[in-house]
């Protein structure tokens, strides 16, 4: 039995991260901001949750047929099963993402809504900003009852990056430019290097001071890219951008002392080391 609750904790994962990975090429950049929370939430507590929640060999009987690439027979348990356990946390979360992944976000924002609604605390802001992002897609805006939740989900967690994201969408719908900015511009000093919707996100800033008639505020951009590598700092990717931002900008100063932390931060690593001197000799910064 282990052996299948394993296999199924693996499988809910993928199936609750996959929406959120398959929109990289669709251009919806906030279905990434919740794959990783979603999946490692599954993971920690899907699996123990169904051993732990009345009867477990119910779940394998349940839930053990169906391949874990048949998608909609694996849903199709789920609405089976949520019939019958409607307090079900880890079933209705996945029950939102299995809908997701099925295309149908109307059904997945049901599903949120009733994991929120009987949610613990600290877990309803994810749920709800699940919730809102689900009600959003499904409408192609960000509506007023996304918004709520959106709202509401950052009254629990200021964090959250989904509901910053959106509500930062609904702000530059009303032309609200300057709360809209504030809210995307402290989302993005936060963004890894690395993140997927980090460039579709510059795109939408840039875009929307460019119908103002002002230019993107670079400068803002590059403060909070230096801010990030205090955090961050074994980031060489972060710190060669740095480097090029200021070289652009002119403020030659800057980027000679983004070099030199850059080298006391990699003196441990030879390559890292000669990547950052390649790319000083490329800029013409001073060593």
């Amino acid at each position: 039995m282990a052996g299948i609750f394993a296999a199924l904790g693996i499988g809910a994962a993928l199936l609750a991260a996959w929406p959120a990975l398959r929109a990289g090429s669709s251009g919806a950049p906030g279905r990434f901001l919740l794959a990783g929370a979603i999946a490692s939430f599954v993971i920690g507590i899907g699996g123990g949750g169904y051993l732990l929640l009345g009867h477990p060999e119910l779940a394998e009987r349940t839930l053990a047929a169906p391949s874990a690439d048949d998608v909609p027979a694996l849903v199709a348990a789920l609405v089976r099963r949520m019939r019958q356990r409607p307090t079900d946390l880890t079933g209705w979360t996945l029950l939102g993402r299995g809908y997701l992944t099925l295309g149908d976000p109307g059904q997945a924002a049901i599903a949120f809504r009733h994991a929120a609604e009987i949610a613990p605390a600290q877990q309803k802001p994810g749920l709800l900003s699940a919730y809102g992002e689900a009600l959003t897609l499904g409408a192609g805006t960000v509506t007023p009852e996304a918004e709520a939740a959106f709202e509401a989900a950052l009254a629990g967690n200021p964090e959250d990056q989904a509901a910053r994201f959106y509500l930062g969408q609904a702000y530059a719908d009303r032309h609200q430019t300057a709360k809209a900015l504030a809210l995307w511009q402290g989302l993005l000093a936060e963004a890894p290097a690395n993140a997927p919707w980090r460039a579709a996100l510059i795109a939408r800033m840039a875009m929307l001071q460019s119908q103002t008639g002002s230019a993107p505020d670079v400068s803002a951009m590059v403060a909070g890219l230096a801010v990030r590598l205090k955090t961050n700092p074994d980031d060489l990717d972060g710190w060669e951008r740095l480097m090029r931002a200021y070289s652009v900008l002119n403020r030659k100063r800057e980027a000679r002392s983004a070099l030199t932390d850059a080298r006391s931060t990699m003196k441990g690593n030879p390559k890292a080391l000669a990547a950052l001197n390649a790319e000083a000799d490329s800029l013409g910064i001073e060593k």
